[in-house]
């Protein structure tokens, strides 16, 4: 684990880097679950593919496995808080020694991925924006700020980021001219990506959206390293 400033107080977060020492920075934002090995293992697998990944502790040492008090954690998270710790996690990306690139990426799942493109929408410095089933409801992303390329994940199941919001979303990405590539996967349910979660994990969407965030992230990040 690492730390960093993120105004004015220290947020920690686990960090990934590439067999190479350098590459293109992404951060990595939690579920409602917190920091849990499932996160660490998507940091993870982008440093396999040559990024410096670092996920932020957003519930500052609080994990939990019951859906209820993932719920109350979620619900307690202060967003404005949240968005600094990413503000600053972006930040120590940027001057990270093995970074390549003066922008970054995001990727996010479920909670993170709404948070995923709310810090898109208020840092400049995001280039490329993933969204695996991205929702909060106090999370209100200021879709005219969003600068960078997004790619947004979704289930056809879903009942918590339903398949009618996420066309939504789309239409106003599109009314909004932003670069901006939506899926919603058929007979897929919220959470598909987590396998650790075998009662929603679906392989064969999971690894289609993978190899999507990494054609995405070539396209967008390793193409601007220095």
């Amino acid at each position: 684990m690492v730390e960093f400033p993120a105004n004015g107080r220290t947020c920690s977060g686990y960090l990934s880097l590439p067999e190479s020492g350098k590459g293109p920075g992404v951060v990595v934002i939690q579920e409602w679950w917190g920091l849990v090995p499932h996160i660490k293992n998507v940091a993870d697998r982008l440093a396999k593919e040559g990024y410096v990944a670092l996920a932020p502790d957003l519930y500052h040492g609080k994990t939990t496995s019951s859906p209820d008090e993932a719920g109350k954690l979620m619900m307690a998270l202060r967003i404005d808080e949240a968005e600094k710790d990413l503000r600053g996690a972006i930040q120590y990306l940027i001057d990270h020694e093995a970074t390549t690139t003066d922008k970054v990426g995001t990727i996010g799942f479920c909670m993170g991925g709404a948070l995923s493109l709310y810090a898109a929408c208020k840092n400049p410095q995001v280039a490329a924006c993933v969204v695996f089933y991205g929702g909060h409801p106090h999370v209100k992303p200021d879709l005219e700020n969003l600068q960078g390329a997004l790619l947004g994940l979704y289930a056809g199941n879903d009942t918590f980021v339903t398949p009618d919001s996420v066309r939504q979303l789309e239409r106003r990405l599109k009314e909004l001219g932003k670069n901006a590539e939506i899926h919603i996967y058929p007979n897929t349910e919220h959470a598909f990506f987590n396998d650790e979660r075998p009662e929603v994990y679906n392989r064969e969407a999971a690894e289609d959206a993978w190899r999507r965030v990494l054609a995405f992230y070539e396209k967008y990040l390793k193409s601007q390293a220095g």
